[in-house]
């Protein structure tokens, strides 16, 4: 699985980073339900100025998702040489 990572400034002009985003075909059942997590959990780090700078998607994921939904997302196939 491929993994992408956000950096943004949150409300008080704190550079925050998000790592291990999945990055998903259109076509996955997971897709939309990962688009509006994520964009829940940017929202709540926007507004909400914290000392830490940054995140795990990943472990926001373990902690919000069924287990059977996150144990199926993240054991999809790795690809055999990533070029």
């Amino acid at each position: 699985m491929l993994y992408k990572s956000l950096e943004f400034k949150n409300i008080v002009g704190q550079k925050v980073k998000i790592i291990e985003i999945p990055v998903l075909e259109k076509n996955n059942r997971y897709h939309f339900m990962i688009q509006v997590r994520l964009q829940v959990f940017i929202s709540t780090i926007y507004n909400k100025p914290e000392q830490k700078n940054c995140y795990s998607f990943y472990d926001y994921l373990k902690r919000k998702m069924k287990w059977s939904d996150f144990i199926d997302l993240f054991s999809i196939q790795e690809f055999s040489s990533n070029a």
